[in-house]
């Protein structure tokens, strides 16, 4: 299996590189400062690195890149600091995800290319109820208006959602949710919902970052899985 990701270079990218490399896959990992990948991975030889912003790639070098990909990962996220918050590009994940899947359907593949999108509990999946409080809803409203990098996730989702139907010859999609995110060494238990079992805002779960990798390196190496959660929106919980 050969796998494109973006964001490589980020907390939990940088597990999933390793988590896929450990279980035989090819990667390809769009990345902007090569140096910031683990020492021990950057030169693995299934590991190829291509240095660039994905926003600024031409067209048709993503397109040839994504040639003989059979999934993608998006692991993208903005920076923690005001640049990263306030600055530009405020929609990066969005037209991260919005470029792959173009490149995605002009190179028509055989079979549909997985793609899986890492985003947060935090975001609703409108596709199936998710009702939230009247409290809810108002800090939502709130933290849209004063914290772009959350409305980029939701229209990241969105997209996906609204743009990729189901039973799309290129590509299937799973967003995969995870809650308030922790750092941990080693993959331990965790649980997998159809939506939130508890309110990201109030009585938020934890997940840790090394299992949002294992699970995304599972749903694209296990056929059933995948099958089970394509086009959902998993929430991930630590047990």
């Amino acid at each position: 299996m050969t796998v494109l990701i973006v964001g490589a270079t980020g907390a939990t990218g940088r597990l999933l590189v390793t988590q896929l490399l450990e279980r035989g896959s090819d990667v390809i990992a769009i990345v902007r400062s090569p140096e910031n990948l683990p020492g021990a991975i950057r030169s693995h030889a299934r590991l190829r690195v291509v240095t660039a912003s994905i926003l600024d790639m031409d067209e048709a070098e993503l397109t040839d890149l994504l040639h003989g990909c059979d999934a993608v990962a998006s692991c993208l996220g903005h920076n923690l600091n005001l640049r990263g918050i306030y600055g530009q590009p405020r929609k990066l994940v969005t037209l991260a995800v919005q470029r792959l899947c173009l490149a995605i359907a002009a190179n028509r593949p055989e079979r549909p290319i997985r793609f899986i999108l890492m985003n947060t509990a935090g975001n609703s999946n409108r596709d199936i109820p998710e009702p939230l409080s009247f409290s809810e809803r108002c800090v939502m409203s709130l933290i849209r208006l004063v914290l772009p990098p959350h409305s980029d996730n939701e229209s990241a989702a969105d997209f996906l959602r609204t743009q990729i139907p189901y039973g799309d010859t290129s590509i299937e999609w799973v967003v995969v949710r995870p809650d308030t995110l922790t750092n941990e060494t080693a993959v331990s238990a965790y649980e997998v919902m159809a939506s939130p079992i508890r309110s990201a805002l109030f009585n938020p779960g934890k997940t840790s970052r090394i299992n949002v990798a294992h699970y995304i390196a599972d749903l694209m190496t296990d056929n059933d899985l995948w099958v089970r959660w394509r086009g959902k929106m998993p929430v991930i919980y630590n047990k």
